[in-house]
């Protein structure tokens, strides 16, 4: 597999925001969002075998593995690293962009799924069928850039019944909007929601790699 990074650090975003975390960032992604923040993912990496990316990750001690990207459903062999992770009995999270079926996903791995706002310029590639095979256990996210994006999202929740499907998070692209406004706009509309920031950029300087 193309490997783009394997670190350990705090996980910065999801329900799980805080605990520490070994990410397995995956090279390659099939989006171009327009507030990427890992551009450095789409080519660059070292090609790894599954039993190194292991071995790697037993070496840094931690209960939860992240896998993400670029986009790690790009990746054939992904489905399999996670369930080599899964046998370890590892927390396996999966950070998908939404644009792939989701069930390639082994069952027991957590899916942290974007739902692509229209200020991404990719909510055109969302593939809607993915909410059919969320459960309670996954986690779908959006990232907003305006009070469009945030009007939008409010009408995918309510369409989709999301907050009944699975656990919801909103976000916002770093220093795009205020975050007091977003979660303004939560409270005055009620939304059954998790507000969320990327605390991994409050504690690092934004552009930090690998921590």
């Amino acid at each position: 597999m193309k490997i783009n990074e394997i670190f350990k650090s705090i996980q910065g975003e999801t329900s799980y925001a805080g605990l520490p975390c070994i990410f397995v960032r995956i090279t390659g992604c099939n989006l171009r969002c327009s507030y990427c923040d890992t551009t450095y993912a789409y080519e660059d990496g070292t090609e790894i075998t599954i039993q190194s990316i292991l071995e790697c990750i037993t070496g840094l001690k931690s209960k939860i593995v992240c896998v993400t990207g670029g986009e790690p459903l790009s990746n054939k062999d992904t489905p399999v690293l996670i369930k080599e992770l899964l046998k370890k009995n590892y927390v396996v999270l999966v950070e998908t962009n939404g644009s792939y079926d989701i069930r390639t996903v082994p069952k027991k791995a957590i899916k942290i799924m974007d739902i692509k706002c229209p200020d991404s310029s990719m909510s055109h590639s969302m593939h809607w069928q993915n909410i059919n095979y969320l459960t309670k256990l996954d986690e779908v996210k959006f990232v907003l850039n305006s009070r469009r994006d945030y009007d939008w999202t409010k009408e995918v929740i309510h369409e989709y019944h999301l907050s009944r499907v699975t656990n919801v998070l909103i976000g916002t692209v770093f220093s795009s909007i205020s975050p007091k406004l977003v979660v303004q706009w939560i409270l005055e509309d009620n939304l059954d929601v998790r507000f969320q920031l990327q605390l991994h950029k409050y504690i690092w300087v934004p552009e930090t790699r690998g921590v």
